[in-house]
């Protein structure tokens, strides 16, 4: 009996297909009549159509706010929201902040005080007096 190799091709498994996108939702709020949602207007009726049909897993919400500036508030999967407040800004600046929204994480923001994160402090590991010790006779 002679031993004959598979005929098939394995698949990669390195995570590649498992990627999970953190945003869930956007909203976007504006006002009709005031002059701070210009910008706003403009995006939701020429570029959130396109931004939209790109990002199909993303929920996509518009609804009025009257009275108040717009915003764009992106809820994530960690149950966080993050809002942006869009007033007076062009429809080009919205699309930015917008996707800046999209790839965010939903974490809190936190200072980074070392470059490189690490269980051991130092190269060499953790101190210990008992380690290295030259005894003197």
């Amino acid at each position: 009996m002679s031993v004959q190799g598979l005929r098939t091709i394995s698949k990669a498994r390195n995570g590649f297909a498992g990627f999970i996108l953190q945003c869930k939702r956007l909203e976007f709020n504006y006002c009709d009549w005031a002059g701070s949602s210009g910008g706003m207007n403009a995006f939701l009726t020429h570029d959130l159509p396109k931004f939209a049909k790109a990002n199909p897993q993303i929920e996509m919400v518009v609804s009025p706010r009257p009275h108040k500036h717009p915003i764009i508030r992106g809820v994530y999967i960690n149950g966080r929201e993050k809002v942006i407040c869009v007033r007076n800004l062009h429809h080009q600046q919205i699309l930015e902040q917008a996707n800046l929204l999209k790839n965010s994480s939903g974490l809190k923001l936190k200072k980074i005080n070392k470059p490189v994160a690490s269980v051991n402090e130092s190269v060499r590991g953790i101190f210990s007096p008992f380690h290295g010790v030259k005894h003197e006779v």
